[in-house]
């Protein structure tokens, strides 16, 4: 399990996010609301700059009428929840067999060492976060790793170089861009 981190900061899903939710609950029967749950910490990570607060998970629980443990419980077994801030790009590398066959972990040191950051670190500039994740189902393509709803395959050196130089340009709007 990860540590959560609490920065204080109230949180309250928007009208719309709410709106969202409580028709996801409309699709189950009464009392089941945790049948929502995936999708409900999706938005609510998606208002709260990316990353799941103990204030936002708990009010997660509140409109899904379950108890936090139970939501705390969900966020921390999936890697695509983020119990603490992170930055602008999430780079999340496959870790597993295939992957780590293909170079994966000669690819994740080089981009720690290029970022100056280790695992589950961002960068100071607020930019970069690095995770190291379960398998992302691209054994195919192995060494990648994903950043947002984007898969980015056959990494090398150079690929990871032209990534971060392109980050950091602007020459990449995180939701996007795709880069093979």
């Amino acid at each position: 399990m990860h540590a959560v981190v609490e920065n204080g900061t109230p949180f309250k899903y928007s009208d719309a996010a709410r709106t969202e939710v409580l028709g996801l609950l409309k699709k189950y029967p009464e009392g089941k609301g945790k049948s929502a749950i995936l999708r409900a910490l999706h938005i609510a990570q998606e208002e709260n700059s990316g990353w799941l607060s103990v204030a936002a998970m708990d009010h997660v629980a509140e409109v899904l009428s379950i108890t936090p443990i139970e939501v705390y419980e969900v966020a921390s077994f999936y890697s695509m929840f983020n119990l603490a801030p992170v930055g602008k790009y999430v780079l999340e590398f496959c870790q597993t067999g295939p992957c780590a066959i293909e170079g994966a972990e000669r690819i994740i040191t080089y981009t720690k060492q290029k970022l100056g950051i280790g695992k589950n670190e961002t960068t100071p500039d607020g930019l970069f976060t690095i995770k190291q994740v379960e398998c992302l189902g691209a054994c195919g393509y192995a060494p990648m790793m994903q950043v947002g709803e984007f898969y980015h395959e056959h990494l090398n050196e150079a690929k990871i170089d032209q990534f971060i130089e392109d980050c950091r340009s602007g020459k990449i709007n995180k939701g996007t861009w795709k880069m093979h």
